[in-house]
């Protein structure tokens, strides 16, 4: 899987073929703002800041971080936005699920003293997020070569 260079055309699949995650996310961000969250732009997508030490979900254009965020954090939750225009209605079934089960494995098992033997990304759907958005990050950052950036 690759970034799309058109963020015409990201929106358009992101609207049609991967509405089920975005109407979740939409939702998600409306909850945000009512609550004071100051929304953030990454790429195409639109992100929000809360908690502290637990890493990111992504709901289509939508996705959260921690405070503690990195470039890696929000790269990799921008790849699952660009998954969820390839894969759409399977999203949550294919990636959305079994990450987030996942995660929360992964995260008890350390907390009891069990920390995981492989690596974040060292499952498909994972390690696909995080090459997919730093291929984008490569891209913004060949375009904007040369031209001051605000």
């Amino acid at each position: 899987m690759k970034p799309f260079k058109s963020k015409s055309l990201f929106y358009f699949l992101s609207f049609t073929w991967g509405l089920p995650m975005n109407v979740g996310g939409l939702l998600i961000a409306c909850a945000m703002l009512l609550t004071g969250h100051k929304p953030h732009r990454w790429g195409p997508c639109i992100y929000f800041n809360a908690g502290k030490h637990w890493g990111g979900a992504s709901y289509g254009i939508f996705f959260l971080t921690d405070r503690d965020d990195d470039l890696r954090i929000k790269n990799h939750e921008m790849g699952h936005a660009f998954q969820n225009c390839y894969l759409g209605f399977l999203m949550p079934f294919v990636v959305g699920l079994p990450s987030m089960s996942r995660y929360w494995t992964r995260r008890l098992r350390t907390r009891a003293g069990h920390p995981p033997k492989t690596d974040y990304d060292s499952i498909w759907f994972e390690g696909s997020a995080t090459r997919i958005g730093f291929r984008y990050w490569d891209i913004m950052k060949e375009k904007t070569e040369g031209q001051a950036v605000l």
